[in-house]
């Protein structure tokens, strides 16, 4: 399968690009390598890529102006953010903003490849799901329709980014069962837990609540059970 994944990977530090460039050819996946942001962006207008890796900051164009891009002209393209340690939140922000996920420097291949593995499985499962229609799912004025991804609340639409989506989903279908945040990593996601990356359940959880619940400081729909996880309130 991984001969078919195509990854482009943007970093603005040439020698960096050129050891993952390497350990990911290595791996099987087919790589373009490119350190210079706009470059990128024109070479995703006349190629088929299924996987962008892009640095957070570089000059000009930073990752978050890449993602941006990214997200408005190709939103099948998942997008994983590379950032330095101290910059952990404004990843945790860039994915408010579409973010796949986001992988800290330095980082290990292990990490790096759990990471692509994952968007693999995940756009896998969203494929197979794809195939079959699913009934929409309204609660508490809610209502949910996977057809068109469309979420509304008292008739309004809710703008929700692809994070945000697939969680509601996923609670709002299993309504009163609790998961644990690693249990929402790996079922929502498919992703393995890998470090703290459980912290994004969380950053995403109170995005949710803030544009679905009436008042987002008590929920009415996204539970938390003290210790354990989260729960869709049972209708």
């Amino acid at each position: 399968m991984n001969d078919k994944v195509h990854l482009l990977l943007i970093d603005d530090e040439k020698n960096y690009l050129l050891v993952l460039e390497t350990l990911l050819t290595e791996a099987g996946y087919t790589v373009t390598a490119l350190n210079d942001p706009e470059t990128a962006l024109a070479f995703l207008e006349e190629s088929e890529v299924d996987i962008v890796i892009t640095d957070m900051k570089m000059p000009r164009i930073s990752g978050r102006e890449v993602l941006e891009r990214v997200k408005k002209n190709w939103p099948h393209i998942p997008v994983l953010i590379m950032t330095a340690f101290g910059s952990i939140e404004s990843a945790v922000e860039a994915m408010r903003y579409g973010a796949f996920n986001y992988i800290t420097k330095p980082f290990s291949m292990r990490e790096l490849l759990a990471r692509v593995k994952a968007n693999i499985r995940r756009t896998a499962m969203l494929q197979a799901g794809a195939e079959e229609p699913a009934a929409v799912i309204t609660a508490g004025g809610l209502s949910i329709n996977p057809e068109n991804y469309q979420v509304t609340k008292h008739g309004a639409p809710v703008d929700l980014t692809q994070r945000e989506y697939e969680l509601l989903f996923f609670l709002a279908g299993h309504p009163g069962k609790v998961y644990s945040r690693t249990d929402l990593m790996e079922q929502v996601w498919n992703y393995d837990y890998v470090g703290d990356d459980v912290r994004t359940v969380d950053v995403t959880v109170r995005r949710l609540r803030e544009k679905i619940e009436d008042d987002p400081a008590s929920p009415a729909l996204i539970l938390t059970k003290r210790g354990v996880g989260y729960y869709f309130a049972a209708q």
